[in-house]
């Protein structure tokens, strides 16, 4: 199975406000078959959402671009997905978000990891700063994503 890191991050510009505008981003980071390292950025407007259903879907959205089952760490800042999918918490609420993480994952075995964020992880930053802009913009316009795998290619960033 090919081993995938996933870093991401939601943001909800007015979070929990009725004018609410949220944003999800992942970065997938993978080996190809020449050896070489590769990065994919994908995005999601979510519209009026909280931060923490945008960071359910940030995890989703990099899970639901994987075509074949494979080994997966996802790095998110959230200690809410975290903690919910080691089982320390239980799903309360935003079912339908983590309904969708769920059948995102099913297909794949994946590790659930944390980093704290706003604490130099460059990747982690580049996912922080494209949620929130695709938040503020209504749209994960496709010029964001390019200019964040940019940004990512330069970080240099290896997975461990």
């Amino acid at each position: 199975m090919k081993r995938v890191t996933i870093v991401c991050d939601g943001s909800s510009l007015g979070n929990g406000t009725a004018a609410a505008r949220a944003g999800a981003v992942a970065v997938l980071i993978y080996v190809d078959q020449e050896g070489q390292q590769q990065h994919r950025v994908v995005g999601e407007y979510l519209g009026e959402a909280t931060n923490n259903q945008a960071e359910i879907v940030a995890a989703a959205i990099g899970l639901e671009a994987l075509k074949y089952p494979c080994l997966i760490e996802v790095l998110t800042d959230s200690q809410y997905v975290v903690q919910t999918q080691n089982g320390a918490y239980r799903k309360k609420k935003n079912l339908e978000f983590w309904e969708r993480l769920s059948e995102a994952a099913r297909p794949h075995q994946v590790t659930w990891s944390w980093t704290r964020g706003h604490d130099d992880h460059p990747i982690q930053e580049e996912c922080d700063r494209a949620a929130k802009e695709i938040a503020a913009r209504g749209r994960a316009d496709p010029a964001i994503l390019e200019d964040a795998l940019e940004r990512v290619r330069k970080a240099r960033w290896h997975p461990h």
